[in-house]
């Protein structure tokens, strides 16, 4: 057997953040229909902020909410776990489709996380932060080539930005595949453990008098009225003022909402913690750096508090035809050892380590890269969906547009192209799969010819649509 494969013989379908000690029991299901001011449905992060950011700005407000599972389920218990403050999933896109709001956004993003972490400290929430930045690292010369052009005009900029050649690239995380780095140190980028978040911010809520729902499904949403909402949950009614909408990626009954986003299966792996002569052979629990492969389909990857490596992304991630989000795409044997393959490329001196973890989970992604904000039913409901992978830190923001289209001290963000603008909407089955399947494999074959990219991916960037899951 080859050595990646007996490493994961023995792993377990399970996201490594759900797999903890301090992990909260379930919360019992509606069992009454009941009446509330305002309604959320989804236990993610989007959710879960939405809620503490409403009860900080009006205290008295009677909030439910509700998820169909348990709390930090979905992709907010499944991700890497990587902090970035970016709101629109970089400059060339935020330039394309937000032009002039590049500097406001960046404020924002600034702004939000700060926001974020104080909120952490100030209800006591342990999410083991750590202030890394981003680490961006070349495998091969165009990425080099690129990596270096970019550190050149950050730093011009002002940016706190640090070059690797390829030598002290390696004595920062000793990896043969790497060439070169880019170490991005601005504002407090870095590493979290996402499901932490989740349940601290579940235990808050609780404390606050939100009433939470889990194993509570919505089928369907109503007007009621000229001013309320009827949210009907199997045997039960929810009637309210207000709703938000917080499922992201997964099924929900408002078409328009549904229509903004394409769901992506991404799959990670963990290895056990290691020991300290798995340790010294990479070096990289001196640095910690939070890292990244500077390539279309890039892997990312962190090493967690106890010393384990979480590894994921690269040409795993997947769309399934027709919006596909049964389970029966989550535990896939070649995409966790596709994985596993590629992670002793990057590190063949851990050959023997063991993989403890394997888990998959599901990203929203809209047509522009970031999130999606809309209301509907005369502003009695509102969502943000769409995060396209970076919605760790971004899902607070999203819950704060949300928030404000229902009314709770709404500012001048709301004016914004950000949040005005209509996204492109999909292009309906079979051409979506056959578009996003196609795109992958020429992103995939430029990978390969050092980022070359051919005539399709050519004309997807003349269209600002150069880069999907």
């Amino acid at each position: 057997m080859q050595h990646h494969l007996e490493a994961l013989k023995d792993s377990k379908y399970c996201s490594l953040w759900h797999d903890q000690d301090v992990r909260p029991d379930a919360l019992p299901a509606l069992s009454k229909s009941v009446n509330c001011e305002l309604l959320i449905v989804g236990g993610g992060f989007t959710g879960l902020w939405a809620a503490i950011q409403v009860k900080e700005r009006k205290p008295e407000t009677d909030i439910i909410l509700i998820e169909k599972t348990f709390v930090g389920d979905g992709a907010s218990g499944r991700n890497g776990g990587f902090l970035n403050s970016s709101l629109a999933h970089g400059d060339t896109n935020t330039d394309h489709h937000f032009p002039g709001e590049a500097d406001l956004l960046y404020q924002l993003g600034q702004q939000n996380m700060t926001e974020l972490l104080d909120t952490l400290k100030r209800y006591n929430i342990e999410a083991y932060y750590e202030h890394v930045g981003e680490t961006e690292v070349a495998t091969n010369p165009g990425s080099v080539k690129t990596l270096r052009q970019a550190y050149e005009e950050e730093k011009a900029a002002g940016d706190d930005v640090v070059w690797f050649d390829k030598e002290s690239m390696q004595a920062q995380v000793n990896s043969p595949t790497y060439l070169a780095g880019l170490w991005r140190r601005n504002g407090q980028d870095g590493t979290v453990d996402p499901a932490r978040i989740c349940w601290g911010l579940k235990a808050t809520l609780l404390k606050l008098g939100v009433r939470i729902f889990e194993n509570t499904s919505l089928n369907d949403i109503q007007p009621l009225g000229s001013d309320k909402m009827r949210s009907n949950c199997g045997y039960f009614v929810i009637e309210s003022n207000k709703v938000l909408m917080a499922t992201n990626a997964f099924h929900n009954p408002l078409s328009k909402l549904r229509k903004s986003i394409i769901p992506v299966w991404d799959y990670q792996i963990a290895t056990e913690p290691l020991n300290e002569t798995q340790l010294a052979a990479i070096g990289w629990h001196k640095t910690r750096h939070a890292m990244g492969n500077h390539a279309n389909m890039f892997h990312y990857y962190r090493m967690t508090h106890d010393n384990r490596i979480t590894w994921g992304g690269g040409g795993a991630v997947r769309y399934y035809f027709n919006n596909g989000t049964d389970y029966n795409y989550a535990d896939v044997d070649l995409r966790f050892e596709q994985l596993a393959e590629e992670f002793f490329e990057t590190f063949p001196q851990l050959a023997g380590v063991k993989f403890s973890h394997r888990w998959s989970g599901i990203i929203a992604t809209s047509t522009r890269f970031c999130m999606v904000p809309k209301q509907a039913f005369d502003g009695r409901v509102a969502w943000t969906v769409g995060y396209t992978g970076l919605g760790v830190a971004a899902s607070r923001f999203g819950a704060r547009i949300a928030i404000e289209l229902l009314g709770y001290q709404p500012s001048d963000i709301l004016q914004m192209q950000f949040v005005k603008k209509k996204p492109k909407p999909w292009v309906p089955e079979p051409l979506r799969w056959f578009g996003v399947r196609y795109t992958q494999k020429a992103l995939v074959k430029a990978d390969t010819k050092g980022g070359k990219r051919g005539l399709w991916l050519k004309l997807l960037d003349s269209m600002n649509l150069g880069f999907s899951c």
